[in-house]
């Protein structure tokens, strides 16, 4: 999957806040002052391009939908954070938030009991 510009990805955030928008609602999203109407179009067609949004045409107008989700973009772009920076390991990704200094003691807590989930919940299946 291609890797989206800041531009790209900020419309891409708000297509799937909308699920379904005409370029207008596109343009209402951004807060003021808000970029040139013509420079979205264009960040959109080249959306349109690498296949990330799709359209229906009503008349001359577009509305533009997501092909791919939130999720799976996610997911993909942080295997390629694992991958580039931490070798493909995700043990070194996860240990990096324990040498984090800027996370008190509830975030560590909240990312421990969520590990702890995920073992349970791997545990379980496996039985």
């Amino acid at each position: 999957m291609n890797k989206l510009t800041k531009p790209e990805e900020q419309i891409m955030h708000y297509i799937w806040k909308l699920k379904k928008a005409f370029l207008k609602d596109i343009v209402e999203q951004f807060p003021d002052p808000k970029p040139a109407y013509t420079t979205i179009s264009t960040v959109v067609r080249v959306l349109v391009k690498k296949k990330f949004i799709d359209y229906k045409t009503f008349g001359k107008t577009r509305e533009y939908y997501p092909l791919v989700s939130k999720k799976k973009y996610f997911s993909e772009y942080m295997n390629d954070i694992i991958f580039s920076f931490f070798n493909g390991s995700s043990g070194k990704f996860a240990s990096y938030f324990t040498k984090n200094e800027d996370l008190n003691l509830s975030e560590l807590e909240e990312i421990k009991e969520l590990i702890e989930e995920k073992i349970e919940y791997l545990k379980s299946k496996d039985e």
